[in-house]
């Protein structure tokens, strides 16, 4: 088979947007050029890549195979590019960072530290909800991510490394923060403001809901965290949220911790890969910093505790 890489390139691209214009326009291609290297690509393979169905682009069972080669192929030549920066004294090359939404407010402060240490390092990072992290570990879309609910059902590598509290979080003037002590159950006569489907923080909250026999009458939905937030402040509702995401909110007082018996609901941030996947050198070396640099993660949690750090007064 010969294929060339930039005929795996416009593929990749054609997979992750689902669209052979949109693919074009990321490739700098024109439309009938990317056509084009599919179509050859599909002569050489020897079977259709993609269909479309009720006007939408699928990946056939060839493509899912062809998909999962060519990031093993363009990730040993990532790879050899970081080994042979390596060999000249130095960690040079891309870290592809995946992580789901409710951490990203952390994340970036945790490659920063990892950075100061490897300085000609750079980042990728891509924020996802839940579902879309198990679409993108099924497969091995990038080098490592971090999430908080590790599915069982994938032969997965994961270490866990930050407790990640959720909470119930309502505005200052709220009935609600008047009271001393809280039961789950006392939050149900109220509005509850939720992420959309597919975020792990909303089947957390779920769940542990159910569990605890907790059921709000009124739900509203709301697409994002930062709009969630909004939300709550606008009284529109309460919200069961990591307390990393409202950390700002609750340090300025615009929103308050609802002293909830049954709360923070704990999970941990857990750094994942596929099992068996070959890691680049930069991921080898983020990984071990996550595994070694424990104290200073905490310490760098500890800004999104949702209290007001001073500043050292100067002089």
């Amino acid at each position: 088979m010969r294929l060339t890489l930039r005929q795996l390139r416009v593929f990749r691209a054609v997979c992750e947007s689902r669209s052979y214009s949109r693919a074009a326009e990321e490739m700098a291609l024109t439309q009938p050029a990317v056509s084009l290297q599919i179509r050859q690509l599909e002569e050489l393979v020897g079977q259709p890549l993609f269909e479309y169905v009720a006007k939408k682009l699928y990946l056939t069972p060839a493509a899912e195979a062809l998909l999962k080669a060519s990031e093993d192929i363009f990730g040993r030549l990532e790879s050899l590019d970081m080994q042979l920066s390596d060999l000249q004294g130095s960690l040079q090359g891309q870290l592809n960072l995946a992580v789901e939404s409710s951490a990203k407010y952390l994340v970036p402060h945790l490659f920063a530290a990892f950075r100061a240490q490897h300085p000609e390092v750079s980042l990728q990072l891509v924020v996802v909800n839940h579902a879309q992290a198990v679409r993108r570990l099924s497969i091995s879309r990038d080098d490592l991510l971090i999430m908080s609910q590790v599915p069982s059902e994938l032969a997965l590598n994961f270490y866990p490394f930050l407790n990640n509290p959720i909470v119930a979080v309502a505005p200052p003037w709220h009935p609600l923060c008047a009271r001393p002590n809280l039961r789950l159950q006392d939050l149900t006569d109220f509005p509850l403001l939720l992420r959309e489907p597919g975020s792990g923080t909303r089947r957390a909250g779920e769940e542990y809901c159910h569990q605890k026999r907790a059921h709000f009458a009124e739900t509203l939905e709301i697409g994002s965290t930062e709009a969630q937030l909004q939300a709550v402040i606008a009284g529109l509702g309460l919200a069961l949220l990591p307390r990393h995401a409202a950390s700002l909110e609750l340090a300025t007082g615009q929103l308050r911790e609802l002293p909830v018996e049954e709360l923070p609901l704990y999970h941990s941030w857990c750094l994942v890969h596929t099992e068996g996947k070959r890691l680049s050198p930069v991921a080898r070396a983020f990984e071990t910093f996550i595994r070694a640099e424990r104290a200073k993660i905490s310490a760098l949690a500890e800004r999104f505790s949702g209290r007001l750090t001073e500043k050292p007064a100067a002089g």
